[in-house]
């Protein structure tokens, strides 16, 4: 399936209804954290630019998420 373009704002709140919770910032990377899963994910969030698809792909395998997954929360 097809990984669709998305700036990191919207990855970071699609995470947050998966679950996951902001534990910080640094930069311009966001670290959000899932308890049950015990998963830890960095987000690139630079203002308008879209992630890359390796980028977002490395993400989404980190959060242990489908792209199907990924795209029900968006």
């Amino acid at each position: 399936m097809k990984l669709p373009r998305v700036v990191g704002d919207k990855v970071v709140r699609a995470l947050k209804r998966r679950g996951f919770v902001e534990i910080r910032k640094r930069g311009s990377h966001y670290y959000l954290y899932h308890e049950q899963k015990d998963r830890l994910v960095s987000i690139p969030v630079h203002a308008g630019k879209i992630i890359a698809p390796k980028t977002l792909k490395s993400i989404l395998k980190q959060a242990e998420m489908s792209v199907e997954e990924f795209k029900e929360v968006l």
